[in-house]
């Protein structure tokens, strides 16, 4: 943190479990200070009130207010921090303490660590000589250390955070082309992007540890993902066949009952199925197809990276016919990779501008059965090329039958940046463009593979 001054204060993370309330399993930065305990709303099944939240001791309150803050004169806890709790501000002190008026000094992490941990030395705020700047210094092992100990002191989310910070605020991303320092990352779908994006720059000795490192991302989000998209598309297949004439163990009750309720007798207490509502015996070959055409300009990335798992959980069904087209200013074809999504990974290139319509040229190109193809373009919009072209090809697709869905993004990180005028426009046109979040992305394609409604997300 730096101390008060004219300029606002980065906030730091928090994370470190005995800094948090005892009823937190997760805290928020927020959760650092305490706050007066409120009585719990009575549940309608459990009459009994909740205990609540025990007050927070005084020393306890200064304490979590002094990690916050950061330390320096104007902290106003006067508080000195010792053991455990002097390593942890240290960590955070090595990328958040940065002054506006400092220039070219570092804060020597290494230092600072190796003081603390022999009990030499205390850190307890900014002194009264110069201020700090952030810094890690320009070697692999004092970063390589913080990471080790910044992976010791928060939970996982709180360290893809920081490492995050780290990257944009310290410039670290050169220093990902080291072996030693990959192998110390906490690996999550930002790092992924920004491996990828400095894959050309990457050294042989680096390029198997960063593999390893997609590799192990890529799997944990298909562990995540794949089950339930698996389900999820195969009943939507499964249901889009429907038939009059279902054999009895393939009838839909439930939809052959509200079709006979006119026959219903009441006397019998019964109704008559005059006719049945089933689904079709699921077809062996091909019928429908997905085609996910993908921006991969830089801000794309974490995009970029859960379409190509994705790309890859589709592929695996038989009864859909998967491509998967990235582009920038050029357009790569990247369905013969599908078995794997970390070729798939490999097989971008993040960066560069954008021509979403030649994109869609593309795709539109290799269509052969508009009416069972769903077209999926995940693009902030933000257009290149032909600025009109989007729009008339969009419709062109649309007339000729197949469906076609946009998402400004698809990642878990809110509502993107994109370009409202293009949205409008296709929304104009019956296409709404709409972020998703990788949980929702099954319901979605499920929806347009049925050919009903969009589940949107509220905004």
């Amino acid at each position: 943190m730096a101390p008060t001054t004219s300029a606002a204060p980065t906030p730091r993370p928090s994370g470190d479990p005995s800094m948090s309330d005892p009823t937190a399993s997760a805290p928020a930065p927020s959760a650092l200070v305490a706050s007066a305990p409120t009585a719990s709303a009575p549940a309608a099944s459990a009459p009994a009130p909740s205990t609540p939240t025990p007050p927070v001791p005084a020393d306890e309150r200064l304490r979590r207010w002094r990690l916050v803050l950061g330390g320096g004169d104007a902290d106003g806890t006067g508080r000195v921090l010792t053991g455990t709790d002097a390593a942890v501000d240290g960590a955070l002190a090595a990328l958040y303490d940065r002054h506006p008026d400092d220039h070219g000094h570092d804060y020597d992490y290494d230092r600072d660590r190796d003081r603390t941990s022999t009990g030499t030395g205390t850190r307890t705020g900014t002194g009264t000589g110069r201020s700090r700047t952030a810094g890690l210094g320009a070697s692999v092992p004092s970063v390589v250390r913080w990471l080790g100990d910044i992976r010791a002191y928060f939970p996982a989310p709180v360290v893809q955070v920081m490492q995050r910070d780290a990257i944009d605020r310290l410039g670290l991303a050169t220093l990902l082309l080291e072996p030693e320092m990959l192998a110390a990352v906490e690996p999550d779908v930002h790092l992924v992007g920004t491996l990828l994006s400095l894959r050309d720059a990457m050294p042989e000795t680096t390029r198997e540890t960063a593999r390893a490192v997609v590799r192990k991302v890529a799997d944990d989000l298909e562990r995540r993902l794949a089950a339930r998209t698996r389900a999820t598309l195969t009943g939507a297949l499964d249901r889009s066949a429907r038939t009059s004439r279902p054999r009895h163990r393939d009838i839909d009750w439930d939809r052959t009952i509200r079709a006979n309720l006119k026959n219903h007798l009441p006397e019998h207490r019964t109704v008559v199925p005059e006719r049945l509502v089933g689904h079709a015996r699921a077809a062996r070959g091909v019928r429908k197809e997905v085609v996910l055409c993908v921006d991969q300009s830089g801000s794309m990335a974490a995009s970029v990276v859960h379409a190509a798992v994705f790309a890859a959980v589709l592929a695996s069904l038989r009864t859909v016919a998967t491509r998967l087209v990235v582009f920038d200013t050029a357009v790569a074809d990247l369905t013969d990779r599908l078995d794997d999504p970390v070729d798939v990974l490999f097989g971008t290139r993040l960066g560069g501008g954008t021509d979403i319509d030649r994109a869609l040229a593309h795709c539109q190109a290799g269509i052969t059965r508009p009416a069972d193809t769903v077209v999926v373009l995940i693009s902030d919009l933000y257009e290149g090329g032909a600025r009109d072209g989007l729009t008339k090809r969009v419709a062109a697709m649309k007339a000729s039958g197949t469906q076609v869905v946009v998402l400004l993004a698809l990642s878990d990180e809110g509502t993107p940046a994109y370009d409202r005028d293009r949205a409008e426009a296709l929304a104009a046109l019956g296409v709404p463009a709409f972020a998703c979040t990788p949980d929702l992305f099954p319901e979605i394609m499920a929806a347009a593979l049925e050919k009903r409604p969009l589940p949107i997300p509220a905004d």
